[in-house]
């Protein structure tokens, strides 16, 4: 197997399942205890990050070692072998995840610093304050690199975790490789300073405790090619935000250090808000219209919000109303005001994040799946570019101003005949009786073409694989079970 496609074992159909399959043979009970038997040992061990890493690396080698000589895998092709492989390592480290994921103090606070750090200075800072060449710059394509980073946590196999990686690094680099067609491909000078940006707008929680897991207990052997290389950037991204300063953003002492403590005070005041709020909602009930105000203010800071969050005017208005007037009623209007296109936008945004089954709202447009080769007007690549720029927009414009469904100007029968067969959406698969779920695949990255239907998988799949992973998939394993 070339390295270029080093996941391409891990996308390959039943990678997940054949694995338990064979585990499950009379002829792997060797192969199970030897398994069960490295897990125990494991766990009675003191943590050491450096000693866990290196058995974990020699078992998944020395059992890779034995599955190619072994009878339950004669005649099977390389991608088979590598699938096992890459079945073992997610069965193992799955098992071993509370145990070896932030499992040290030192990689908590780190984690915990970097993440107020990033609260702080995503209030304030600008594409241009990272160099960012103004062609570059897109808000709205860059959400979708956001949604693939914070699905990090969402995963405890290490290859689950770099697929988040790789699908936000895929994203950018597609979006300025398609802006930059007529010109210069865009190097590292480019790339990194947009994953960095993404990195603070998206602001995952436990970054440093999820890289230094993928860099312990993901194969060594498959960490290379486009896999190492985006991954060395992320590093480089996390090492750069731990370290920024004025000059790392391109501005004076005093200017960094007025909008660092303008930050604190906006985030001190949003949780000071928040406990106000809280009480007032006691007493009070909630309010009409407070779900589309959390989303906003969700979009905005990236924190947990209370489900009952307000406008701290509309608590201190309820104070002085009449007798007479209707509380939620004006406090409802003073929210109405009529928004421009912008808010329209980021509300939009803020609620397309949060949506249980993304996929199903871009499903009607015929042209997000595509690959430059399925058109065959002019220019194709500027043309698939532009329109997926614009059907996002046009989805958090809609969403924004309250439409459910929004769907393109387009018959439905028309765009649902242009669907390519193998982008239809996983969840009407998962759902079919009968049929195995097949996460592995759903999870690997795809071609830089088809990396954005990768970004907009119903969440129903994902519950599944969860369910694989935390041991309620799988119906009738009787030898190996999660």
């Amino acid at each position: 197997m070339e390295n270029n496609d080093v996941l391409g074992s891990s996308t390959a159909p039943l990678t997940w399942h054949d694995f338990l399959q064979r585990m499950r043979d009379p002829s792997a009970a060797d192969f199970v205890k030897g398994i069960k038997s490295f897990i125990v040992s494991f766990l009675n061990n003191a943590p050491d990050a450096e000693k866990d890493s290196a058995a974990v690396q020699e078992f998944l080698g020395n059992m890779e070692t034995a599955f190619r000589a072994h009878s339950l895998w004669a005649g099977c092709s390389e991608e088979e072998l590598e699938s096992a492989g890459e079945g073992l390592e997610k069965y193992v480290m799955t098992k071993l995840f509370t145990r070896t994921f932030a499992s040290f103090p030192e990689d908590v606070k780190v984690d915990e610093q970097l993440h107020e750090k990033i609260a702080l200075i995503q209030q304030f800072v600008r594409p241009e304050n990272l160099d960012i060449k103004p062609v570059f710059e897109n808000e709205s394509s860059w959400l979708l690199a956001q949604k693939e980073l914070q699905k990090i946590n969402m995963y405890r196999a290490p290859r689950d975790k770099l697929v988040c990686i790789l699908n936000c690094c895929k994203v950018i680099n597609n979006l300025l490789t398609s802006v930059s067609a007529n010109e210069n491909p865009p190097g590292a000078d480019d790339f990194l300073p947009v994953l960095i940006y993404v990195t603070i707008k998206a602001n995952p929680p436990q970054l440093h405790s999820n890289l230094l897991y993928i860099q312990r207990f993901r194969r060594q052997t498959r960490l290379v090619s486009e896999a190492a290389y985006f991954f060395t950037n992320i590093l480089s991204a996390e090492s750069f935000i731990l370290n920024i300063d004025a000059k790392a953003l391109s501005m004076d002492d005093t200017e960094f250090e007025t909008n660092m403590e303008s930050a604190r005070a906006l985030l001190a005041g949003l949780s000071d808000d928040n406990n106000v709020l809280g009480q007032s909602d006691q007493k009070f009930g909630p309010v009409p219209g407070s779900d589309t105000y959390e989303a906003k203010l969700s979009f905005r800071s990236n924190r947990p919000q209370s489900p009952a969050t307000l406008p701290k005017f509309s608590v201190a208005s309820t104070e002085t109303k009449s007798k007479n007037e209707d509380p939620y009623v004006k406090s409802q209007s003073s929210m109405e005001k009529i928004p421009s296109l912008s808010d329209l936008e980021n509300r939009g945004a803020g609620m397309l994040m949060k949506e249980d089954s993304v996929s199903q709202v871009f499903q009607s447009f015929p042209y997000l799946y595509s690959q430059a080769g399925d058109l065959t007007v002019g220019d194709v690549e500027e043309l698939l570019t532009n329109y997926k720029h614009l059907v996002f927009k046009y989805v958090c414009l809609a969403k924004g101003s309250g439409i459910g469904n929004p769907s393109p100007p387009l018959p439905n029968n028309q765009g649902q005949s242009q669907l390519p067969e193998s982008e239809i959406t996983t969840e009407s698969k998962a759902t079919s009786a009968g049929e195995p779920n097949d996460e592995m695949q759903k999870d690997g990255p795809e071609d830089s073409s088809s990396v954005l239907s990768q970004s907009l998988e119903s969440d129903e799949s994902k519950l599944k694989e969860n369910e694989v992973v935390s041991g309620r998939g799988e119906e009738g394993s009787e030898v190996l079970q999660i």
